[in-house]
């Protein structure tokens, strides 16, 4: 059972690091010089690899790539939602419904029997 759930778990931390290694410079440090967003970016996004890398490699026993690939995508977008809300304080239109519906549908196309 812990393989199946352990690479959710560390693709989950993994995508708050790179979600903020991402976008997180916009609010926080905005007014210094690019590089210094460029570095902190990098810096964070160490964090995110020292999770998605074991993610990825305990996942590839049990799901497969395309599984992995769309588990990723909806952990994304759903970590992305809520920092959009509560961090970056954009409001969350039906817009985000829409692609909830179509991600719903992309997670049943990859993990039906083939």
């Amino acid at each position: 059972m812990l393989r199946y759930a352990a690479p959710l778990i560390l693709l989950f931390v993994s995508n708050i690091f790179m979600t903020y290694a991402w976008y997180g410079h916009l609010k926080y440090v905005g007014a210094k010089p690019l590089i210094v967003a460029i570095l902190i970016s990098w810096g964070v996004a160490f964090f995110e690899y020292c999770f998605q890398v074991p993610a990825n490699r305990i996942g590839h026993t049990v799901y497969s790539l395309s599984q992995l690939k769309i588990m990723q995508e909806v952990i994304t977008m759903t970590i992305f939602a809520g920092f959009s809300f509560f961090v970056m304080r954009e409001k969350l239109s039906l817009n985000y419904l829409w692609a909830s519906f179509c991600m719903v549908g992309a997670v049943f196309f990859i993990f039906r029997g083939n």
